[in-house]
């Protein structure tokens, strides 16, 4: 039995398999965790056999094993890569500005809104979002970068950079996915930037106003 890809971001962006095996079992690891990540959306649960899970990725049920051991590490896979996913469109929208804290401000009010604009990319990333924010791929790194990047402009005056924002970008999607929130109302967004800009060390007034500059749209892609 051939060893498991490890449920990491790692693989995003890989070259292109040079041969039929490879394209083979890269197109079937990838109808695995769509699947997965169609179920987590639609269920918000893994309880689902491996076989029904192979079923709908129209895959054999023998192919699972060649790319995970268990079904836990192929929806720890599918939040890998919702998180992955999203972190590149947050950089594909901020990667013109040159305001580390504008940076962070639009970050936080797309994260903000992303029930609204992704529910089924939001309903995966509340399964299993939230243990993933200290690792080395999606949120979390976009995090300490921009505000060492802020604190390196002297824009930011944080000690210690990934403590001071913690889990609130992924907090945030809980916050506005609560029918209940009080805080889900039109420039909630841009409220939330404003008290975590000021949180990074901005001035009331700076915050108030980098919180609300327009918001940048995707750039194309120029690969």
């Amino acid at each position: 039995m051939a060893r498991p890809d490890p449920p990491t971001a790692s693989n995003a962006g890989a070259p292109r398999p040079a041969n039929r095996f490879e394209r083979r079992r890269a197109q079937t690891r990838h109808a695995l965790i769509t699947t997965a990540q169609r179920i987590l959306a639609e269920q918000g649960t893994s309880e689902i056999s491996i076989q029904q899970i192979a079923e709908r990725a129209d895959v054999g049920f023998g192919s699972f094993y060649n790319h995970f051991q268990t079904k836990a590490e192929l929806f720890e896979a599918a939040v890998v890569d919702a998180l992955e996913e999203y972190g590149k469109l947050i950089d594909s929208i901020t990667g013109d500005l040159d305001d580390p804290a504008e940076v962070f401000a639009v970050s936080v009010r797309l994260t903000f809104r992303l029930a609204g604009t992704h529910p089924e990319l939001t309903r995966v990333l509340r399964y299993g979002g939230l243990p993933c924010i200290h690792a080395d791929f999606g949120l979390g790194p976009r995090a300490l970068r921009d505000i060492e990047k802020g604190n390196a402009s002297g824009r930011f005056q944080v000690d210690s950079p990934l403590s001071a924002v913690g889990g609130s970008p992924l907090g945030l999607l809980q916050l506005k996915s609560s029918a209940k929130s009080e805080q889900s109302g039109p420039g909630a967004d841009e409220e939330m930037a404003e008290l975590i800009l000021r949180m990074l060390g901005l001035p009331p007034e700076e915050a108030h106003e980098v919180a609300r500059r327009p918001l940048p749209v995707a750039r194309p892609d120029r690969s």
